[in-house]
């Protein structure tokens, strides 16, 4: 799912850091639940606007074009008008678009308005790493960009809970309805600016190999994972199971995730390295829950879903984290190489999966996505080499 980290130069944090996190955390949800949403609804929606697997991954591959092509813009946004503008106008934004979604009547209305919730996504986060970065006092950063990472998985989290408690009862119209007066509600918990804005740090010339491979990594990582939480309800269903527990079977892989990012964050303002190592073994061991949700069976789906969602999407925070250490004289310049691979991966994953499993069928698309998780876990470990160790 896409989770770009916005920072700056060293400034004192200000403000109320549990306000902060609060109005992050808010914030990020916000503008990022429209896209899962639709994936957790596929079947659903789907059935009514008439798409398919490769339909499904078509939209949210758009949804991240447009975020990562919208990602330089409002980065400049935030710098020129603070996190607290920002951060209520992407909200705004994103709000509009869950509204138009509850009313779309075909494929075509859908895709138009995914395409205007990316650019809202982008924008709140990072309006609310801005507010982070400015607010929370470094030796806490790490479990504050835990906490606000959690967002993602949140999100997907809450739109598995959707479909037995809303779309399978009142209807998927009505889940976008809510979610719109809910994300309208979060503009409460955006703090006021009161914060100095801080510039970016300019960055120049090639990035270091390794930071290269660093991105190569964390596109492989990011599409697998994207996949994951765009396709797994209706992989589930499209093997027998039931699109209630399929949904709450989504909810508890985000449950798992948040926690592991939570302990994460935690574990890494507590270390002085070893974070890409650490890294790499997250992706090795969701990888090995990615290929256990191409067998049949219950069994195998709690199980790949609780390794390949709840760990093999839990490594976002510490990549960044990791990347920040490594380069603290350009950190900006350093994660847009990262961020690049993450946008890239969110883009191209669900798109190369969702035509998979329209040609091949889920087994197939699944052991492909595993392949390539385990493909990035690899690239992490060997960008080692070419950096102190990390």
């Amino acid at each position: 799912m896409v989770e770009a980290v916005s920072h700056t130069g060293p400034a004192k944090p200000a403000g109320r850091p549990v306000r902060a996190v609060i109005g992050a955390v808010t914030t990020a949800v916000a503008c990022v639940i429209p896209v899962f949403l639709v994936g957790g609804q596929a079947v659903q929606i789907g059935a009514e606007l008439r798409f398919d697997p490769a339909g499904l991954g078509l939209l949210v591959s758009i949804y991240f074009a447009v975020s990562a092509l919208a990602s330089v813009p409002a980065g400049a946004l935030v710098e020129r008008f603070g996190a607290t503008w920002t951060a209520r106008a992407a909200i705004i934004l994103s709000a509009a678009t869950l509204g138009g979604i509850a009313t779309a009547r075909g494929y075509p209305a859908l895709a138009g308005l995914l395409v205007a919730a990316g650019p809202a996504n982008t924008l709140g986060q990072l309006a609310a790493n801005a507010s982070l970065a400015a607010r929370v006092p470094p030796r806490r950063q790490g479990l504050s960009f835990g906490i606000k990472q959690s967002a993602i998985p949140l999100s997907t989290l809450l739109a598995g809970v959707a479909v037995p408690t809303v779309a399978l009862t009142a209807g998927w119209r009505w889940t976008f309805v809510i979610a719109a007066g809910l994300a309208v509600s979060a503009l409460l918990a955006v703090p006021p600016d009161g914060a100095a804005r801080r510039a970016v740090p300019a960055g120049g010339g090639r990035p270091p190999p390794g930071l290269v491979v660093l991105g190569a990594a964390a596109m492989l990582a990011a599409g697998a994972a994207g996949a994951l939480s765009t396709f797994l309800v209706d992989s589930a269903v499209a093997g027998g199971v039931a699109p209630g527990p399929a949904g709450l079977t989504l909810a508890a892989g985000g449950a798992v995730c948040i926690a592991v990012r939570l302990v994460g964050g935690w574990y890494a303002d507590r270390r002085a390295g070893g974070y890409l190592a650490l890294v790499a073994t997250f992706l090795a061991v969701g990888s090995g829950g990615l290929a256990l949700l191409a067998l049949p069976g219950p069994v195998a789906l709690g199980a790949g879903v609780g390794l390949g969602f709840g760990i093999g999407w839990a490594w976002p925070g510490l990549l960044n984290f990791a990347v920040v250490r490594l380069h603290p004289q350009a950190p900006a310049a350093a994660t847009s190489v990262t961020q690049t691979g993450v946008y890239a991966g969110n883009c191209l994953g669900p798109l190369a999966f969702g035509a998979t499993a329209a040609g091949a069928g889920y087994p197939t698309a699944w052991a492909g996505a595993a392949a390539a998780m385990l493909v990035g876990a690899a690239l992490m470990w060997l960008s080692r080499r070419s950096r102190p160790p990390q």
